[in-house]
């Protein structure tokens, strides 16, 4: 597990992490779980170091510490900046869903076929958004948003994004090459991308991270639609802001 960042935004990050997972990440098998605590504790430990040093050197406790958990407002609509993220489906559709998403999450992955769905129901009414959102302890997070963009040079970005998902247990470099070449990329110019634009792409995710801090994104996977942040990632939630969106639409 990497380092957590001593920024206040990483930190503060961190701990609204650590304040909701419990809430978002229903079902999870014996396995997940176990691993998801091991995190948790890891985080809990780094986190308390970083105030025990903060108490030391200034004699108090850090604000992001001393204050509560900013309370959600699920009414107030986002400005998202939709330009340059894949999308899928129709493109001129009138509503977005924005998924803030980590090819790692496990309940990210949970969440593609529901997804799916509904876009099945709204073919005309909804395209889905990816925004890239790679939480720091996920090793092969990055590495595999960063081949997804590479995929997308050469227009399989959602053909890998799905193979990425099915397959986040195993998402090692060379497994990520095999799932490109099974979605038929033209695996030289996969790896000529990769290490020529790898920087370019580093960016691209940076900017995601930076937008999704902006809006209140606090772990993975957090989704938006029509600008408002989901509560009930089920096909009924999703549904109902889509026609609650529809209707505010005319």
């Amino acid at each position: 597990m990497s380092s957590i960042p001593t920024s206040p935004v990483r930190l503060l990050l961190a701990l609204a992490i650590l304040a909701t997972a419990p809430a978002c990440q229903p079902g999870a098998d014996a396995a997940e779980a176990d691993e998801l605590r091991q995190e948790m504790k890891a985080l809990r430990g780094e986190i308390e170091q970083l105030n025990e040093n903060f108490r030391r050197a200034f004699g108090t406790r850090p604000a992001a510490e001393a204050a509560e958990p900013p309370r959600e407002d699920f009414d107030r609509v986002y400005s998202i900046d939709l330009a340059g993220s894949p999308v899928l489906g129709d493109p001129d559709a009138p509503v977005a869903i924005v998924e803030y998403s980590d090819f790692q999450c496990p309940y990210c992955a949970r969440l593609q076929p529901l997804l799916e769905e509904v876009l099945q129901k709204y073919p005309r009414q909804v395209k889905l958004v990816f925004k890239h959102f790679p939480l720091s302890f996920h090793r092969n997070a990055r590495p595999a948003a960063q081949a997804s963009l590479a995929a997308g040079e050469q227009g399989k970005f959602w053909e890998l994004h799905d193979l990425l998902f099915e397959n986040q247990k195993a998402l090692d470099p060379p497994q990520i090459e095999r799932y490109a070449e099974q979605v038929g990329l033209d695996i030289e110019r996969f790896r000529r991308d990769l290490a020529d634009n790898r920087a370019a792409y580093d960016e691209r995710i940076e900017a995601d991270l930076a937008q999704g801090q902006g809006v209140d994104v606090r772990g993975t996977p957090t989704v938006y639609i029509a600008g408002r942040k989901l509560r009930d990632r089920s096909v009924a939630g999703m549904s109902a802001l889509v026609e609650r969106a529809l209707s505010e639409s005319g």
